[in-house]
């Protein structure tokens, strides 16, 4: 049996990122419980030359709507990030990034292991791969890393979540 290239990608980048969400809600409650500025969380940083929460959680959502369009061989959405993003506004990035998951279909993904995608393109870090290792060895650990990194600065910061809320269903 063969997997497909939608299987590998949209389950698992719908997975984990319905669990951010879910994180996400985790940390706001955190905040408003302990009187925390929600702010000190969004800003966050594991350390000083890392990206912060908020900037964590949107190349997540990045990778997510990347990924699953140039397999799908569809332009790539252009959403304004705000460096200044609030929790709702991160819930509705994700939103946004999980319905246009759903708006993709198994058909647009036939033969996308193959598929040529171009990162960069013009610039002198251009880089081609084909489909199966822009998702297995460059997407997909991208995306992972970015989700990973906000999960752990959350619990890093007295967030009481476990490996249940980073994986969330399945």
């Amino acid at each position: 049996m063969s997997l497909s290239m939608y299987n590998a990608s949209i389950p698992v980048l719908t997975q984990i990122l319905s669990a951010l969400s879910g994180v996400l809600n985790k940390a706001e409650a955190h905040a408003t419980e302990k009187k925390i500025d929600p702010n000190a969380l969004l800003g966050a940083r594991l350390f000083p030359d890392m990206f912060p929460l908020v900037r964590q959680v949107q190349i997540a959502a990045d990778f997510a709507k990347g990924i699953s369009s140039r397999l799908a061989g569809i332009d790539v959405p252009s959403w304004p990030d705000k460096a200044d993003a609030t929790f709702a506004d991160l819930q509705e990035l994700i939103a946004k990034t999980l319905a246009h998951l759903g708006s993709l279909t198994p058909e647009q993904f036939e033969g996308s292991e193959s598929r040529e995608i171009v990162l960069r393109a013009g610039t002198p870090k251009e880089k081609k791969l084909v489909g199966s290792v822009y998702l297995l060895q460059y997407g997909l650990p991208q995306f992972f890393f970015h989700a990973t990194t906000a999960y752990a600065l959350l619990r890093h910061n007295g967030v009481e979540i476990g490996k249940r809320d980073y994986m969330g269903a399945y």
